[in-house]
């Protein structure tokens, strides 16, 4: 491990992944190191044995599970949203060519009890109890002026500026309800909490026209999902990079981040190895997670913490019409709470798990010392839960932009229920490592995945 690299990357989580992988066709010659024997660090997928190894070392899992290669459970649920900047991403990359993808049946809303379909089609918007007639015809005029907005056309806009009008405004120009105020921010906007509505419209916009577009590209929901779980993506991506020349090592201790006398990285010790670099990028759990780290020096932060529940069922999530994978929101106010609730399902259908078998996660942000009772309002909706594995995780940040001393470092896997804001993160060390913004090539048309 004597020769010199341009990047060593810490870490296989998708982040991680998607960075060398794009590093690597730039032609930068790229180390991936991470101390697990497994890729995918927190975004992994696990299969029975694993998961049982990692939540209960002291148990095996039940034979009437079925077998160990039947399952590959996420640590994090996340969806891919079908017109998103991770497909334009992995389209980009022709990263498609090593994964198979499945739509994910349904998305639903949670409201006054119960939950019900976010409608994919007119027909089902009709139908849909969401709403009375009346704010049914209030909120289609409402999504007819956001597919009809032209930036240069002012006829377009109706008197509203997306860039200074606040989305509250924009609501009760409409003369939206709260409830429908609530199903439109957090089951299509997808905002955790309700911090957006008093900022300006353009990012809701945005949010929204992706949501309807996505459901519009292969109806029924606007996730799609990769088979055999998401431990598949960073692996595809870590294929792109070895195409390219990247070096990986799973298995590996990182012991020491080797720094020269004005702080500026310089190489990763691991036992008696080091290896040199002219960069580094990693997931905050290797540079010190809240600890000090290269004598006192602090270089993340905690920003709060993610409550995850892993379910196994023998049943579908009832009130979803049987579906064999759904995402299901609980908007904050519904559960007086200040975070969304999210629940995602999938099953055999995707090769995760045994027939027969559901795995359903259940997270949200943490707000008080009692997280687990936090997430009860989403493990309720679930029916009989055979098995249960519940995990409290930080949040970090880091504390610098990494221009300074060649340490670039990701942040944790957020309480979203999709991969955005992860694609977000890699715009923004891509930034700052190179100086330049990464965009994908432009096609005609989004390729189909």
């Amino acid at each position: 491990m004597d020769e010199e690299y341009d990047v060593i990357v810490l870490g296989t989580g998708l982040t991680e992944c998607v960075l060398s992988g794009l590093l690597s066709v730039e032609g930068k010659k790229v180390l991936h190191m991470d101390r697990n024997d497994y890729y995918g660090g927190d975004s992994a997928s696990l299969n029975l044995t694993q998961l049982y190894r990692k939540y209960r070392p002291n148990q095996a899992p039940p034979a009437e599970l079925g077998r160990d290669r039947d399952y590959a459970v996420d640590l994090v649920p996340k969806f891919i949203i079908a017109s998103g900047e991770l497909t334009k991403i992995l389209v980009h990359t022709e990263v498609t060519r090593y994964l198979e993808f499945k739509q994910i049946a349904g998305s639903f809303v949670y409201r006054d009890g119960k939950i019900s379909k976010v409608p994919s089609t007119e027909m089902e918007a009709v139908r849909s109890p969401l709403m009375g007639i009346f704010e049914k015809r209030r909120a289609k005029k409402f999504f007819e002026f956001l597919q009809g907005w032209k930036d240069d056309d002012p006829v377009t806009q109706q008197g509203l500026d997306l860039d200074k009008d606040s989305m509250r405004t924009v609501y009760e120009r409409f003369g939206l309800e709260p409830g429908t105020q609530d199903f439109i921010g957090h089951a299509m906007g997808l905002y955790l909490n309700d911090d957006y509505i008093d900022k300006p419209a353009r990012a809701a916009y945005d949010r929204i026209v992706l949501y309807t577009s996505s459901v519009a590209r292969y109806g029924k929901s606007p996730y799609i999902y990769p088979l055999y779980g998401l431990g598949e993506l960073p692996q595809a991506f870590a294929r792109l990079s070895a195409i390219y020349g990247g070096t990986y090592m799973l298995d590996k201790p990182i012991d020491e981040i080797i720094t020269d006398t004005e702080g500026r990285f310089v190489a990763v010790r691991s036992g008696n190895e080091t290896v040199t670099a002219k960069q580094v990028v990693g997931d905050p759990s290797y540079f010190g997670a809240g600890k000090d780290l290269d004598a006192g020096k602090l270089r993340v932060v905690e920003d709060g913490k993610v409550v995850r529940a892993i379910c196994i069922l023998k049943h579908p999530i009832p009130g979803t019409d049987d579906s064999d994978s759904v995402q299901i929101i609980i908007p904050q106010n519904q559960v007086n709470r200040r975070n969304d609730i999210y629940i995602a399902m999938v099953s055999s259908t995707h090769n995760v798990c045994a027939k027969d078998v559901y795995i359903a996660i259940v997270s949200t942000i943490v707000e008080t010392n009692r997280p687990e009772q936090e997430i009860e309002p989403g493990l309720r909706l679930l029916g009989t839960i055979y098995e249960k594995f519940v995990t409290v995780s930080p949040l970090y940040v880091p504390l610098s932009t990494g221009e300074a001393d060649n340490i670039f470092i990701t942040r944790s896997y957020d309480a979203t229920s999709h991969f955005e804001t992860v694609v977000e993160d890699v715009h923004d060390v891509w930034r700052r490592m190179t100086g330049q913004t990464f965009v994908p090539k432009k096609r005609e048309e989004p390729q189909d995945i």
